[in-house]
């Protein structure tokens, strides 16, 4: 009987009736290609591009606008930065920017803290951000004067802060949706397209047809709400089932076997292990927080992280004793904004996508996650990532190293060997992960996997360099015919993390991962994958 409640009413029932205008031709019906012998209410004709999926009045706003002017007109508007950004206006901006029909577009952050000024738009949150675009439906520009991350009209001024981009640029650096990339710089720009001009993207759908670089398909095992039913918390698997442990973090009942069920929060890059989750009942908006682990528990193999929910496995997750998930919560800001690994089972919830390899080949599933954890493609993924979470529709137009490329020899070993057994060291640090260290090859001579590798935080932070080496010579971010310039790009993108940089500098006195990877780049360009390296 709350007010509260009839305004709610009322307030969905007009936006059930706003998507209904914007979505519908009034009563107009016209056949339904889908089912033969029957019709469908007719698409929009003032809204075909902006009313699909979730609709937003400025999003309508936008295509209003650009339906009215003269042909050959011009359109300057203020909208959110999800018009240059979002999946559900990708259609209509990508043919905008890949025609080359944008003279203008300046992203600004409604928090202007580099002037310690108060924001643009003082009833707006702070973290807001913003687009001022023009753009025409027929006029076409040479390059539209991009700027990103502005606290002052004035920067657009600044060379550096921005910088022309053409059509093509729109198109490579984001090739199935053509939406904006976010450089923050005119070197972030010049480095990252650079290497779109010399990498494929993972999944590429400009053409019509799908490409993949990698045999790969983007996978949810669980969604953490509405799967809740089928979750079980320690307690009730023990007070209520009569289940109890049977090695692995793994539990029996009279049901059948319970697996952990692992979350974004959980993991880090190549260690499952790295957090468990803790309920606190009386934080009533996040109640689950991880707890991260420490050196000690981490250096023990038998060590498991405990997670706050435990499921049934499906009939898939028994058929892959390992996979390879990302964090799907993520920011550019972020210490790391792409962390993935590899973890021993398919449970993981909605924050922890998977990625499912067809052929379920084991070297793929090492090179994979050794290319995704680099710090060149890291920092890529940066450029392209506007809000809270690494979705599939970006992580599809990253640049990725393709299998062919890892048969370039360094020395007595080829480049997919230095990764595969990377990797491996990295990954097994526990007795959980022993069929992937199996399936690796990682066995003595009656085919016994051998233990663990021990956790040696020193070790780690070198073989993550050597990787990280690795990939810069890959991605051609390290040009042997541009050494000085190239050392000091790769000096650039390393400066772009900067919580890294004060966490290493904290703990060992110096940017290490930073100094170990130019070395190792010079040890690896001798041909020299085994060298001893010192920093």
């Amino acid at each position: 009987d709350d007010p509260l409640y009839a305004d709610f009413e009322k307030a969905e029932q007009r936006a059930a009736d706003a998507m209904r205008m914007a979505r519908f031709n009034g009563n107009k019906r016209v056949p339904d290609p889908d089912n033969p012998g029957r019709t469908k209410k007719a698409p929009s004709e003032h809204y075909p591009l902006m009313s699909k999926g979730d609709i937003n009045l400025f999003s309508l706003f936008v295509e209003r606008a650009h339906a009215l002017v003269q042909p050959r007109g011009m359109v300057g508007l203020l909208t959110p930065s999800g018009i240059a950004g979002d999946l559900s206006s990708s259609e209509f901006f990508r043919g905008l920017s890949t025609k080359g029909h944008i003279k203008s577009l300046f992203d600004f952050e409604n928090n202007r803290n580099r002037y310690d000024v108060g924001p643009f738009f003082s009833d707006v949150h702070r973290s807001f951000k913003f687009t001022a675009m023009t753009f025409s439906p027929q006029r076409q520009f040479d390059a539209a004067q991009c700027g990103f991350f502005l606290h002052a009209v004035r920067e657009k001024e600044n060379p550096n802060n921005a910088f022309p981009v053409t059509a093509d640029d729109f198109a490579r650096v984001n090739p199935n949706t053509g939406t904006a990339p976010v450089f923050r710089s005119r070197r972030d720009m010049e480095i990252t397209t650079g290497v779109y001009a010399r990498c494929p993207v993972l999944v590429d759908r400009s053409g019509g047809e799908e490409v993949r670089s990698w045999p790969v398909r983007y996978a949810t095992m669980f969604h953490m709400t509405n799967d809740s039913h089928l979750f079980r918390t320690r307690a009730e698997l023990e007070e209520e089932m009569g289940a109890w442990t049977i090695g692995g973090n793994r539990f029996q009942s009279a049901d059948g076997e319970w697996v952990p069920l692992y979350e974004g929060k959980m993991v880090q890059a190549f260690n499952h292990r790295a957090a468990s989750v803790v309920v606190n009942p009386d934080n009533v908006n996040r109640p689950a927080q991880p707890v991260n682990a420490s050196t000690g528990e981490l250096s023990d193999p038998a060590w498991l992280a405990d997670p706050q929910f435990w499921v049934q496995p499906t009939e898939a997750i028994m058929r892959e004793p390992y996979v390879l998930g990302f964090k799907d919560v993520t920011a550019p800001t972020n210490m790391r904004t792409m962390i993935a690994t590899l973890i021993p089972s398919g449970a993981a919830g909605n924050t922890l996508p998977l990625l499912d390899l067809d052929q379920g080949d084991v070297e793929h599933a090492a090179l994979l996650v050794g290319n995704l954890n680099a710090v060149a493609f890291d920092y890529i993924a940066r450029q392209k990532v506007q809000g809270q979470h690494l979705n599939w529709f970006i992580v599809e137009q990253l640049p990725i190293i393709p299998p062919a490329a890892y048969s370039r020899a360094f020395g007595a070993k080829t480049a997919a060997q230095i990764v595969r057994e990377v990797v491996l060291e990295l990954t097994y640090t526990a007795h959980d992960m022993a069929a992937f260290a199996r399936d690796m090859g990682h066995v003595d001579a009656d085919g016994v996997v051998l233990p663990p590798f021990p956790w040696d935080d020193d070790r780690r932070l070198q073989l993550r360099a050597k990787l990280d080496a690795l990939y810069f010579i890959l991605y051609g971010i390290f040009d042997p015919e541009n050494a000085a310039q190239s050392r000091e790009d790769i000096r650039y993108i390393y400066s772009t993390f900067p919580i890294v940089e004060r966490q290493e500098t904290a703990h060992w006195g110096s940017y290490r991962s930073r100094g170990l990877a130019l070395a190792w780049i010079n040890a690896l360009m001798a041909g020299q994958p085994d060298a001893e390296v010192a920093g």
